[in-house]
């Protein structure tokens, strides 16, 4: 076997969904139609879906930072630079002081001048389209091998991108939200989270569903689930949360 097929044979995200008979996957539903009622319904427009590429640099210089301004940066270095093989070849300082809107600039330029040069280096130039002939296991496995590209970032290029693939995107508020109903364990990282849940989706979820959970579950969190001081009392989940449902137990 060689080392690239022992690698995908012992370190592929789980992907296999279950049955749907895990006691998880009926809270996962609950939760998915309380957050229905009180949000109404989260979906991303087509025109937001964007190539795996865009989305990528995008995920990659967006650490810490608000969505909407990571989005404006690489809307911007693709216009001014023309293509990502030219964003690649700027001087590092410069690509830094671009990124100066960015929360942490210094490492999004690292992180981003690396991802792209080692994207060059294997396809001869910033081309992710051998992505839609891989499975969304291998395909993960291959943008995790990149500089800067950990399991939120492999995740968010198959689910938010043109590719829509069935892949939970997990970002912090996520998975405190996770961690506090307590459908994975406190100090579960992302890469384990995402293990744990991704089985246990409710099996007839389409990639989109998925997407709209991950929207949901983002938005109970900016709004009731916060690090700290969370608003338990008004939480729409509660019922289903153990954290909630302490916290009731305490007041009462």
């Amino acid at each position: 076997m060689s080392l690239a097929s022992h690698k995908l044979a012992t370190h592929v995200p789980v992907m296999q969904l279950s049955l749907g008979t895990d006691p998880r996957t009926y809270k996962l539903r609950g939760v998915q139609g309380q957050l229905i009622v009180r949000f109404g319904r989260i979906v991303r427009p087509a025109d937001k879906r964007r190539d795996p590429v865009w989305t990528l640099v995008q995920g990659v210089i967006g650490a810490r930072s608000k969505t909407a301004i990571s989005n404006a940066s690489t809307d911007h270095l693709l216009a001014d630079f023309g293509s990502w093989e030219a964003v690649a070849g700027l001087p590092l300082e410069a690509l830094t002081d671009y990124l100066a809107n960015q929360t942490f600039p210094d490492l999004s330029a690292s992180r981003l001048k690396d991802c792209l040069s080692e994207i060059i280096n294997r396809c001869g130039a910033v081309d992710l389209s051998q992505l839609t002939d891989m499975t969304t296991a291998e395909a993960m496995i291959w943008l995790e091998s990149l500089p800067g590209v950990a399991r939120k970032i492999s995740a968010g290029v198959m689910s938010n991108s043109t590719l829509k693939r069935k892949a939970l995107v997990i970002d912090t508020h996520h998975r405190r939200v996770v961690q506090r109903i307590g459908l994975v364990p406190p100090k579960a990282d992302t890469t384990r989270a995402y293990d744990i849940l991704m089985p246990v989706l409710p099996p007839d979820w389409s990639a989109a569903d998925i997407d709209e959970h991950h929207l949901l579950v983002k938005k109970l969190g900016q709004t009731h689930c916060r690090p700290s001081r969370p608003d338990c009392a008004s939480c729409p989940v509660r019922g289903e949360c153990e954290t909630g449902q302490a916290s009731g137990k305490q007041v009462s």
